[in-house]
């Protein structure tokens, strides 16, 4: 009997590390794959435009999101963003914050400590959209938010990119943000793994003829196409 106990101890160690082996090679191939993916540019003939529209890409190390002016000329964000869905609203807001993510993680991990096994294989594995909207005053920039400088051209597809995923108002829902100056809508698309919400960073930015990577999971492989200060 001992023996037999033995052999099944054996044996559930070698599955257990065959196992641990093949998942290292999975996350090493994935990692690998971003890398060279995030490496291969898009529009790479682009230049940053002497005079235009500034906007900012910002990043917390895995996050990223694109700040515009809240109204310029060409567009006023308040239309379908107005600072009276916020907790503070206040009258000098001069800039919005977009991004877009997986539903389950925007609103139930408030802070990474949140983060469970299940939710991120939930979103992995594809989870409905969810756009965060974030308002700021000037906000400065700094090494987790560069500016980068387009043509009025440019910007105008930028917008078109973006509202393409703003829902009308009577079709959306609302939902809290993590403070008082943020808020989360719903939002088109469906999240997984091959397109996450720094991929639509990347996509959104190529679409309006921006350089940028081709494949960009991570946030790094998003900055890694704007310049830092620097410069």
């Amino acid at each position: 009997m001992a023996a037999q106990a033995d052999n099944r101890l054996k044996t559930a160690l070698g599955i257990a590390r065959n196992s641990a082996a093949w998942l290292a090679l999975v996350a090493g191939l994935f990692m690998a794959s971003a890398w060279i993916g995030s490496s291969v540019p898009r529009n790479a003939d682009w230049q940053e435009a002497d005079d235009g529209v500034t906007i900012l890409i910002e990043t917390n190390g895995v996050h990223t999101a694109i700040v515009m002016p809240a109204i310029t000329d060409q567009k006023n964000w308040r239309t379908h963003f107005p600072t009276s869905d916020l907790k503070f609203d206040l009258a000098g807001y001069t800039h919005v914050s977009a991004s877009w993510g997986e539903r389950e993680v925007f609103l139930n991990t408030p802070t990474w400590a949140d983060i469970t096994p299940s939710t991120v294989i939930g979103a992995a594995t594809g989870g409905d959209g969810l756009l965060h909207i974030a308002h700021y005053v000037r906000p400065a920039p700094a090494s987790n938010i560069r500016p980068l400088t387009i043509s009025r051209a440019q910007y105008a597809r930028l917008v078109g990119a973006v509202e393409k995923n703003v829902l009308p108002v009577a079709e959306r829902g609302r939902y809290p943000g993590y403070g008082g100056q943020d808020v989360f809508y719903d939002a088109p698309g469906t999240y997984h793994i091959g397109n996450t919400c720094n991929q639509w960073v990347s996509d959104t930015l190529a679409q309006a003829g921006i350089r940028t990577g081709w494949w960009t999971p991570f946030a790094a492989g998003v900055m890694k196409w704007v310049p830092p200060l620097e410069r």
